[in-house]
């Protein structure tokens, strides 16, 4: 199938979006200039740093950079004096720095972990050129943050006031698509067709979009639109899907099996399947009503949990209650979705209580690889620049930090970084022509202005692009930092070339070091991340306070997202990747974990104990040794004797108890044995 093609002229959208750029460059410039601040180069290329074609994102990253830009200077300030006498030691401490706020940011995977990695690396743009000459380390680091302020608010004044995009519209609009694609996944399950391994891959991948765009919308509190009073909601909305992940997958697989272990049993049910799919099928214009209704047919389908019941009882029984929790999931989503189109519509914001993006996936391994290979590579291209006595030499641990911290959440940052360096070297040609042989003719403002022009308003438009941002955005920082050579008044070739070599090393060092330290493989980092998951298992089971269900079941759908294009990659052809997402099953242990100790206490009042199922799951999943599908079979006998305890319970104190914890266990029965022989209600004489 031929591939399609990217259009190579800008369009109108990319044509405005570089005007807007080059117009608060030029806005940063002309202020620098007329304030007369010493690298006024510096202020344009923030513009263009902070630049997003959503004026929300603009103004967060804005306020992000300002603060990251104080607590940089501010470190960089209260270091550069004590240590002064010790280049090594001001080395050691600055690269030190680096790693610890690259560190915090990979932890905070929100915008605005902006914050501590622009801290991090503020210090060394500022600390690095000062370590031969620290005498006027206040007024550097004063006058970089006056720069770095002025190209943030030429950026936010611009983006704001010229036909301003907000990111609310966009968000909403993929929320729509989103919530689209998980009742277009429930009708699939209650209706099912032809199933195909792909199906499976298309649907899990919603799992990255619910992520994103939690992290998306981190952004609207700032944006310039009315959705900005519906964040609250917004949030709301991805804890829906959220839930809704792992429901989906449960009455899925529940259908799937009562299909082949007992299809008779499914007649009764025929009607409110087919009702609620029609239901969903409305969508937005769903009749709310018409969801308790279904909610109290189902209701009376449910099987009551007999002592001797029989699998076929318990997995209808798990399956009405699961079906309940999904339809009264779509149900407050379709309310949420309603809201906030009533706050857009001039009505009262209310709140809606939310989960933050803090109960997401973190790697504390993988982040302290990351700030590792950034101390690595700073320290080694000090220890060469002082070594050599380098005069432009401070250039190379400055945009070898600044590399390692830009690329840093990457499986391998090598290729980006190469890709970085390539378009920072097809700049430099044009960079020479530039300081060399026009703007020694340049005598005016106006002058410099036009005759820029062509070069950053071209590269500016295809920095909306995800294809080519990076490539444009090297080229346009490239170019700003060639041309603030001027700033320096000298404007010749040794100068020029000793400048860009030093940045070269940098790069190369970045690249070689990260290379070795910090690159990983797709199916390495989904192996690892599968491993973290059943930790945590482990850890839920002997511990004796556990997380909220909401915040277990967000961050295994953040899991589940970042496992997807993972082992896309590593799983290429349709029929492995459906075997590779039948391992994310153990994904879901944890909420069956979850479930079952908060029924503990009524539980063991009607004198069912789960203590001995914990141990074994916590030895399981802390063993690390077991591939999915090979849980032992004694954990097996365990789980059946305990569905057959609380089966056999007296009612009472666990009246409510018993049909949860009994539709927990044969959740939890399907995920961990889901090719095992039927449960038996009693063992064979």
């Amino acid at each position: 199938m031929k591939m399609p093609t990217m259009p190579i002229m800008p369009k109108g959208s990319e044509m405005l979006f570089s005007a807007k750029c080059f117009g608060a460059s030029m806005l940063a410039l002309y202020i620098s200039l007329a304030a007369g601040l010493p690298r006024p180069f510096w202020a344009m290329m923030t513009a263009y740093i902070i630049a997003s074609p959503f004026s929300g994102a603009v103004r967060s990253k804005a306020l992000f950079r300002v603060c990251g830009t104080l607590i940089g200077s501010t470190m960089t300030i209260f270091l550069v004096p004590r240590l002064a006498n010790a280049p090594e030691l001001l080395s050691l401490a600055l690269a030190c720095w680096v790693g610890v706020c690259l560190y915090v940011s990979l932890l905070d995977r929100t915008p605005r972990s902006y914050i501590f990695m622009l801290a991090g690396y503020t210090a060394g743009l500022i600390g690095f050129p000062a370590v031969t000459d620290p005498s006027a380390i206040f007024d550097t680091g004063l006058a970089r943050v006056e720069e770095i302020t002025i190209g943030i608010l030429s950026a936010t004044v611009v983006h704001s006031l010229v036909f301003p995009q907000g990111v609310g519209p966009v968000l909403l609009g993929r929320l729509d698509r989103a919530i689209a694609d998980a009742q277009r996944w429930m009708r699939d399950v209650l209706q099912p067709g032809a199933d195909k391994a792909q199906a499976v891959h298309t649907r899990l991948a919603l799992a990255g979009e619910i992520s994103e765009m939690r992290v998306m919308s981190t952004h609207l509190p700032f944006d310039t639109s009315h959705l900005r009073w519906t964040a609250g909601m917004v949030h709301g909305l991805h804890d829906r899907l959220s839930v809704m992940v792992p429901l989906l997958l449960a009455v899925e697989d529940r259908l799937n099996t009562l299909r082949e272990v007992d299809p008779a049993s499914l007649a009764p049910w025929a009607r409110l399947l087919d009702d609620t799919a029609a239901w969903v099928r409305a969508g937005r214009d769903a009749d709310p009503a018409r969801a308790a209704q279904l909610r109290a047919e189902l209701a009376q389908l449910k099987p009551a949990l007999a002592v001797n019941a029989s699998w076929s009882e318990i997995l209808r029984l798990n399956l009405a209650q699961r079906l309940d929790a999904l339809i009264e999931a779509c149900e407050d989503g379709l309310e949420l979705r309603s809201n906030v189109d009533a706050v857009t519509r001039g009505g009262a914001s209310a709140y809606a209580p939310h989960l933050k993006p803090s109960v997401l996936h973190r790697d504390h391994g993988m982040a302290l690889r990351s700030a590792l290979a950034a101390v690595i590579t700073i320290l080694l291209c000090c220890a060469f620049w002082i070594l050599t006595a380098w005069p432009a030499g401070a250039a190379a641990p400055m945009m070898a930090g600044v590399l390692c911290c830009f690329f840093a959440t990457q499986d391998d940052p090598a290729p980006a970084i190469l890709a970085f360096l390539k378009w920072t070297l097809i700049s430099m040609p044009v960079g020479a022509f530039y300081i060399l042989c026009v703007l020694p003719a340049v005598h005016s403002y106006e002058m410099l202005v036009l005759s820029i022009a062509p070069v950053f308003l071209i590269g500016g438009a295809f920095m909306p692009r995800p294809a080519t941002a990076g490539s444009a955005l090297a080229f346009l920082i490239g170019m700003a930092g060639t041309l603030s050579l001027q700033d320096t008044g000298t404007l010749d070739i040794p100068t020029f070339l000793n400048s860009m070599v030093a940045q070269v090393f940098g790069y190369i060092a970045a690249a070689v070091i990260t290379t070795l330290i910090r690159t990983v493989g797709g199916d390495w980092m989904a192996q690892r991340m599968l491993r973290t998951a059943r930790r945590e298992v482990a850890q839920m089971a002997q511990a004796t306070a556990r997380e909220p269900l909401l915040k277990i079941s967000a961050r295994m759908v953040d899991r589940i997202g970042l496992l997807m294009p993972r082992l896309a990659i590593a799983h290429p052809t349709p029929e492995a990747r459906a075997v590779a997402v039948d391992g994310l099953r153990e994904l879901r242990v944890g909420l069956h974990v979850a479930q079952l100790c908060g029924l503990q206490q009524s539980l063991e009042q009607a004198g069912v104990t789960l203590q001995p199922l914990m141990q074994k799951l916590g030895r399981y999943f802390g063993s690390g040794g077991h591939a999915h599908g090979q849980a032992p079979a004694a954990l097996l006998e365990r789980l059946d004797g305990t569905l057959r305890a609380v089966c056999a319970a007296t009612e009472g104190a666990a009246a409510e108890a018993r049909p949860q914890a009994a539709a927990a266990l044969a959740s939890m029965r399907r995920d961990l044995f889901p090719r095992a022989a039927a449960y038996q209600p009693e063992i064979a004489s």
